[in-house]
């Protein structure tokens, strides 16, 4: 899966490189959560807290048996 963030105020999305990389607080960026050949959007535009949300979903299916 890939995290993108980007400003609010921006057009481009960029590759999260961690939370503790950014310049602001997450609440200043809008995140989305992308398939790993970034065909699918798994979680569409929204804040950090909602996306990790589904980030731990998707994992938590992934590795179910």
């Amino acid at each position: 899966m890939v995290l993108q963030y980007k400003l609010k105020s921006s057009t481009r999305w960029k590759k999260y490189p961690g939370k503790d990389k950014l310049d602001k607080p997450t609440g200043k960026y809008d995140f989305r959560l992308l398939s790993d050949d970034k065909s699918k959007v798994l979680a569409e535009k929204g804040t950090y807290e909602k996306v990790m949300k589904r980030f731990r979903q998707v994992e938590f299916f992934k590795h179910k048996k």
